[in-house]
């Protein structure tokens, strides 16, 4: 697989836990897809990049849970494999 071929689906940005079991899942789907998507593991940030990204998470998902997912201005927190699909439909 070439990443160049891959579908354009609009904005699609991952913010996962290098270390997060459901974060890996989520990546492997996006990648089964093969939806292009940006993707931060917050937790290999430091300083005050880490700290903006976390405020940037907290607008879509207070909580600051992960994996957080965001496609189009819609966000999805956690591994919700059904409403990604539909999403990128």
């Amino acid at each position: 697989m070439k990443h160049q071929k891959w579908k354009n689906k609009g904005r699609v940005t991952l913010y996962a836990l290098s270390t997060c079991a459901w974060c890996k899942k989520t990546k492997e789907l996006l990648d089964e897809l093969q939806v292009k998507y940006d993707h931060v593991y917050v937790d290999n940030l430091s300083g005050q990049e880490r700290i903006d990204t976390v405020e940037e998470i907290k607008l879509w998902n207070p909580r600051c849970s992960f994996p957080t997912l965001v496609i189009n201005n819609q966000c999805i927190v956690g591994f919700e494999e059904q409403k990604i699909r539909e999403a990128l439909a």
